[in-house]
């Protein structure tokens, strides 16, 4: 038994009503970041969960009349949420259906915590500590390093990084992660593999992990010289999704609502540590709740790795002073599945 049946599944929980808060946050020329909040009543305490899905649309009409009304065990709760219809038509992608489903799932474990007087880590008996984390940018990062000279990052190499590029970035010293993004089909950040590129940043950052290389029969030889700091992401759903990978695992990029299910999160990381392999957390976006959540994860699981877990400020379009710096002290009260200010 893992740390869901021993330590959560029994949690008591009752729920009275819910309601759906949408977010919205312009980011970009012609894209506007949408999720929404999942927010749970019962026994006086409010529960909380975000809904990463991207795709705008799949965020109108959201279903308010779920029967959501419980008192029982929280398993047995969390179960029932298969046969809720939380969509009320099929999403673009169906990768959203894990997004809502978690959303839905960490308001149900916040609010099941809360009524028992509980964090996270008192539940499970681990101990928040200082979490280290990268800022994940497309843009020119000079700007952020001139107020947060020890700052570092996580990198999406293109097809237009160039040699002087390259060099320039490298040059910093800050960069934690490499991200090909090779297994985002489909999207807007799609990357397809290119032997060029990986071959000039894979001998520009010796030291980087680099995150969902694609193998092919031009890449295939470089990326599996690099094994030892190859890290996966997008291909991770479950512990079944390690399993099945190219090449042995050593590190993973834990983002919480790719999973779906608390239990199938736990499991997964759980079966990672006790296999050495190493773990960093990251996000997907979050504007509310979910990225206090996605830090506490960090916090108590692999609070040192290069966590794509920043401050939402680290955001923003331009560089800005006065935020947060690495590593994110833990509150000295944590409540439910939160982490003080996200």
């Amino acid at each position: 038994m893992g740390l869901y049946d021993e330590r959560l599944a029994r949690l008591d929980l009752t729920i009275d009503g819910y309601e759906c808060v949408r977010h919205e946050l312009p980011v970009s020329s012609g894209f506007t970041r949408v999720t929404t909040e999942i927010v749970l009543h019962g026994g006086g305490e409010v529960g909380r969960g975000e809904d990463v899905t991207y795709d705008a649309a799949d965020h109108d009409d959201y279903p308010s009349g779920l029967g959501l009304a419980w008192s029982g065990a929280l398993h047995p709760f969390l179960r029932r949420l298969s046969w809720q219809p939380l969509f009320v038509r099929e999403p673009a992608r169906p990768a959203s259906r894990d997004y809502r489903r978690w959303a839905f799932e960490s308001a149900a474990l916040d609010l099941a915590l809360r009524q028992a007087g509980l964090s996270l880590g008192e539940a499970l008996d681990l101990r928040y500590r200082p979490v280290r984390f990268v800022v994940s940018t497309r843009l020119d990062i000079r700007p952020w390093l001139s107020l947060y000279p020890d700052l570092q990052f996580k990198l999406d190499p293109t097809p237009d990084w160039d040699a002087a590029l390259i060099a320039d970035i490298a040059a910093t010293g800050s960069v934690r992660i490499v991200d090909f993004k090779a297994y985002y089909g489909g999207t807007l950040v799609e990357n397809p593999p290119d032997d060029a590129v990986y071959a000039a940043v894979l001998a520009a950052f010796p030291d980087a992990l680099v995150e969902d290389a694609g193998i092919d029969d031009d890449t295939g030889e470089l990326v599996r010289a690099a094994a030892p700091r190859l890290s996966w992401d997008a291909p991770i759903h479950s512990w079944t999704d390690v399993e099945a990978l190219p090449l042995p695992a050593h590190h993973l990029n834990i983002k919480p609502s790719r999973f779906g299910t608390v239990r199938a999160l736990l499991d997964c990381v759980e079966r990672a540590c006790a296999g050495g392999i190493e773990l960093h957390g990251g996000g997907q976006f979050e504007l509310d709740v979910g990225r206090a959540q996605i830090q506490a994860l960090a916090s108590l699981f692999y609070p040192d790795g290069p966590n794509d877990v920043a401050p939402m400020g680290y955001n923003a379009p331009e560089a800005r002073a006065g935020l947060p710096a690495s590593p994110l002290s833990p509150p000295a009260r944590v409540a439910g599945f939160g982490f003080g200010s996200a």
